[in-house]
């Protein structure tokens, strides 16, 4: 099942080109508390080291945690796991995307939620006959 995944789908994990790349390019760094997995290996057309992750399940890129954010962007070259890397107070924690689910943002007086929205300054008032 997994091999068919692979073959059909991009968003699992990884796809078979994906891991023919990396089996023959790649240099495994480390690994995330979430089990994502990174790689680098190659020159991009800038001339800078590639790196690339392979997600633990769907892919989602705002799974990938600040320090190793800061390393896939080339902010930094020592990795979170050669360093003991703590974020910041203002960097958060990743929270899965909730649209389509019941854990979606729904502002008061949407049509999904309950309550009525607040009357703004900008509200249309719609014209009737003699008003």
């Amino acid at each position: 099942m997994k091999f068919l995944l692979q073959i059909f789908t991009w968003w699992n994990g990884q796809t078979l080109g994906t891991r023919l790349h990396t089996w023959r390019f790649g240099t495994r760094v480390g690994q995330d508390e979430a089990g994502n997995v990174y790689y680098q290996g190659g020159k991009d057309s800038e001339g800078r080291t590639r790196r690339w992750v392979i997600y633990n399940g769907y892919a989602d890129a705002s799974a990938i945690p600040p320090g190793w954010h800061g390393w896939m962007h080339h902010r930094t070259d020592v990795s979170p796991a050669d360093e003991t890397y703590t974020p910041r107070e203002w960097q958060k924690a990743h929270k899965p995307n909730g649209t389509g689910s019941i854990n979606a943002y729904r502002p008061p007086g949407s049509l999904n939620s309950a309550g009525e929205r607040p009357r703004v300054t900008g509200d249309y008032d719609a014209w009737t006959p003699r008003s």
